[in-house]
């Protein structure tokens, strides 16, 4: 009886330490000659004790973990505090820059079955990554940045993730030497030993990540310190262990000694007993005598090529390309174009805002501001034209400013792309308001903002021809360059085809260029610009905005030009017939007849008859009566008979718009490919 009682309390002292064992786990790895360590895939134990996780080829997956699991709850619904303490070493293959990192792992299982290499580290894939039934937890230690990115850049960085590769916290690789404040950054693919501690405290919800090189202590401030509950992400059991991954970049990842303890502080590793790994760094004195004198005389030669190429660039720049240099001098600054790509989100086709003969415009937000900007890319193809245009608009608007035309930013030129960097205005183009259907959600213009848009160009234009220091000739007035900012106030823009002049001289531009249907007839038969003919075309647009009818309509199988259109309404008996029908009789009478009159004046056939842009901006202020209505009786029956009888008597007559108006008919039968830059 005596021997039987002596042995049920042998039986039950035994059971004790197996339950006290299964609540606490702790080991001490000065190297890995051990069969406690389960590998997979391209890992293994080298001969000096080393484990090796992946080696210097490209798209290999390296697992190893601890052979016991890891109790994680201890008769408590908090996670457990564990830490852990390893030196790692990383030697990239140098051709490729290396790739991709490793990560400390704690996961339901000895495995990772599905797991890709590259960013997933050989832990995730595409399906799973973020998926919070993985109940993976992992520290990575990353060396190739651009997960979800489109390019992979270089990296160095710490991240603490959960369920996948999207980190909750990171930081770049660095430590704190005691004593001191200033952080010292560590190249994880330096080739040498580096050592981290993970440690997770159950009670504060707490994890630490510590990183310093081999020959320095334990740093007092931790890398990386987050709040984080892993009660809700481990389970009961979780193994412990590594996984590493290459891909097109490809490193050897080593871990050279490891400890573990649960629920209590790692034990440290004896340094001088961690095995070796050859460094593909180290070669011999003789190798390394040989690279510093190659190395020396390579500088030397680089630096003679530097001078002698500033020396080429200085005189090509001051002898051949000096306008250039004002343009870097009196214009707004010059952009990076990687901030550009990166603002446009590689100049997404998602992100158009318009397209022209030009090429298209892109809408961005500038990450290091977050400014919303328009950019627009001129396809050039290294053509004259495509080159003139881009120096045009910088040489003009770059040195414009008024509350009515588009601010331009800056500009940059990158190989065969132009790139011009303009405020962001939100309301788009003059146009697309004008003819959108209203009912499918667009704005509709009530008459109040078109006649405020037509004061706000006309201030613009005079802007540009009469109060700034030289003349400028817009050469391209219409409605889809005049855009509408949030407070629907028109600003002037696309400047490609602008020409500048002295005041008091004569522009000797004599090439035809401009848009179908605003074009001035002298204009098609001597190929002149001048102040006049951007007037004739914001006639043509005021006659635009106040019928809502594009400058030559297709109907019957003809092209029906506005101003002949406008003209025909007034004759057969009232010209009011002429308004968008769409404002209904929501409109301001006086005003009307000035916009469509001014219209018709300013559109006249003979440039001698219009008014100049001054005279344009007096009758839309009505700080001058427009002659057309000056002495006008107040009968309303009468008043259109007059007003009738006024245009005609200006030579808006059936006999003089088939004579004079001819040309300008005939411009709507010319293909665009007649006039240089129609757009």
């Amino acid at each position: 009886m005596a021997l039987s009682s002596h042995f049920l309390f042998l039986c039950f002292i035994i059971l004790c330490n197996s339950f006290l064992i299964s609540q606490s786990l702790e080991f001490v790895y000065d190297g890995f000659n051990t069969s406690d360590v389960t590998t997979d895939g391209s890992a293994s134990i080298e001969a000096s004790g080393a484990l090796r996780l992946t080696d210097k080829r490209p798209n290999r997956i390296g697992h190893a973990f601890h052979r016991d699991s890891v109790p994680m709850f201890n008769n408590s619904p908090n996670a457990s505090s564990f830490s852990t303490y390893f030196v790692f070493q990383i030697l990239p293959d140098y051709a490729s820059r290396g790739g991709f990192g490793f990560a400390f792992t704690l996961s339901p299982s000895p495995g990772f079955p599905g797991a890709e290499g590259d960013h997933y580290l050989g832990i995730f894939n595409s399906t799973n990554d973020r998926n919070p039934t993985n109940h993976i937890f992992l520290v990575e230690f990353d060396t190739v940045n651009g997960y979800n990115e489109e390019s992979d850049g270089d990296a160095n960085h710490v991240g603490i993730n959960v369920n996948g590769m999207k980190p909750i916290a990171s930081d770049a690789a660095t430590y704190s030497e005691n004593g001191t404040r200033a952080k010292e950054e560590i190249d994880l693919e330096s080739g040498e030993p580096t050592q981290a501690w993970i440690e997770y405290d159950g009670v504060k919800r707490l994890l630490n990540v510590t990183l310093a090189p081999i020959n320095s202590s334990k740093p007092i401030e931790s890398l990386l310190s987050e709040p984080i509950d892993l009660s809700n992400v481990v389970k009961d059991k979780m193994y412990a262990g590594f996984s590493a991954a290459t891909g097109k970049k490809f490193s050897s990842h080593y871990i050279l000694g490891w400890s573990f303890k649960l629920n209590g502080m790692a034990d440290p590793l004896n340094i001088d007993r961690l095995p070796i790994v050859p460094n593909s760094k180290s070669p011999s004195t003789s190798n390394v005598e040989l690279k510093k004198a190659l190395i020396a005389t390579f500088s030397v030669m680089i630096f003679l090529l530097l001078i002698a190429l500033g020396s080429i660039l200085v005189y090509r720049r001051v002898m051949q390309f000096e306008h250039l240099e004002d343009w870097e001098l009196e214009c707004p600054r010059r952009f990076r174009y990687r901030d550009l790509y990166k603002a446009t989100k590689g100049f997404k086709e998602s992100e158009i805002i318009g397209i022209g003969g030009f090429g298209a415009v892109f809408r961005g937000v500038l990450q290091t501001n977050g400014t919303e900007i328009a950019v627009k890319k001129i396809m050039s193809n290294n053509s004259l034209q495509g080159l003139r245009e881009f120096a045009a608009e910088i040489e003009s608007l770059g040195r414009l400013r008024h509350k009515n035309l588009v601010n331009l930013q800056g500009w940059c030129k990158h190989k065969k792309d132009l790139l011009l960097v303009y405020d962001y205005v939100p309301n788009g183009s003059l146009d697309s308001l004008l003819y959108n259907n209203s009912k499918n959600g667009n704005t509709f213009l009530n008459w109040e903002q078109r006649f405020n848009i037509i004061k706000g160009i006309a201030s613009g234009l005079l802007y540009l021809h009469e109060e700034w220091e030289q003349v400028v000739i817009h050469r391209d007035v219409k409605s889809s360059n005049v855009l509408i900012d949030s407070d629907m106030n028109a600003r002037l823009g696309d400047f490609g085809l602008a020409r500048l002049y002295d005041h008091g001289k004569n522009s000797h531009t004599t090439n035809v260029v401009g848009t179908i249907g605003y074009i001035a007839p002298e204009l098609t038969r001597t190929g002149k610009a001048s102040t006049s003919t951007d007037v004739f075309a914001f006639g043509i647009l005021l006659l635009e905005v106040a019928c809502g009818r594009a400058p030559v309509v297709c109907e019957a199988a003809r092209n029906v030009i506005l101003v002949d259109w406008v003209v025909e309404c007034m004759q057969v008996g009232n010209i009011y017939d002429a308004v968008d029908a769409r404002l209904g009789s929501n409109y301001v009478s006086e005003e009307m007849e000035i916009v469509l009159g001014l219209g018709l004046l300013c559109s006249h056939p003979r440039a001698e008859a219009r008014p100049n842009v001054r005279q344009v901006t007096r009758y839309l202020n009505r700080d001058e009566v427009l002659p057309v209505f000056d002495h006008l009786s107040s009968a309303g029956s009468r008043r259109v008979d007059e007003i009738t009888s006024r245009f005609l008597s200006l030579g808006f007559s059936d006999s003089f718009i088939a004579s004079v108006y001819n040309s300008s008919s005939s411009v709507g039968r010319i293909s665009a490919s007649s006039f240089h830059s129609g757009r």
